[in-house]
């Protein structure tokens, strides 16, 4: 498998795994793909990374890890617009409103699981 398919494959698992909402191995092969390649959107990498972990926490009833976590994946994803198809300012009002859910919850149990984004179907 060449270089660039590698990196390809573990991307596409990944997304595959977050929007089927198996968020802790989303983040295992986008960690993968992160530690084991430097690429030019490593920081895109990372922001998601950060928002599978996010959800992680979420589940766990870490509401603290889980609203940091969102925070840091925001500022990963400023300066990005469309990156690896899908559509980064689209996907920033989507944290956004997951952001307010936060706001408003004490327990993953009072959480609106329908704002989680769907990756992928941010392409313009």
């Amino acid at each position: 498998m060449s270089f660039e398919n590698e990196i390809n494959t573990l991307f596409q698992a990944g997304l595959k795994l977050f929007n089927d909402k198996n968020f802790y191995d989303a983040h295992e092969k986008w960690e993968d793909l992160w530690s084991d390649y430097y690429l030019k959107d490593r920081l895109f990498i990372q922001g998601l990374i950060q928002l599978s972990v996010s959800f992680v926490h979420l589940k766990n009833n870490n509401m603290n890890g889980a609203k940091s976590l969102l925070n840091k994946c925001k500022q990963k994803f400023e300066g990005f617009d469309i990156q690896r198809g899908i559509d980064v300012k689209k996907l920033l009002i989507s944290i956004q409103k997951v952001q307010d859910n936060y706001d408003h919850i004490n327990s993953s149990d009072d959480f609106n699981w329908n704002l989680v984004p769907s990756l992928g179907e941010n392409i313009e």
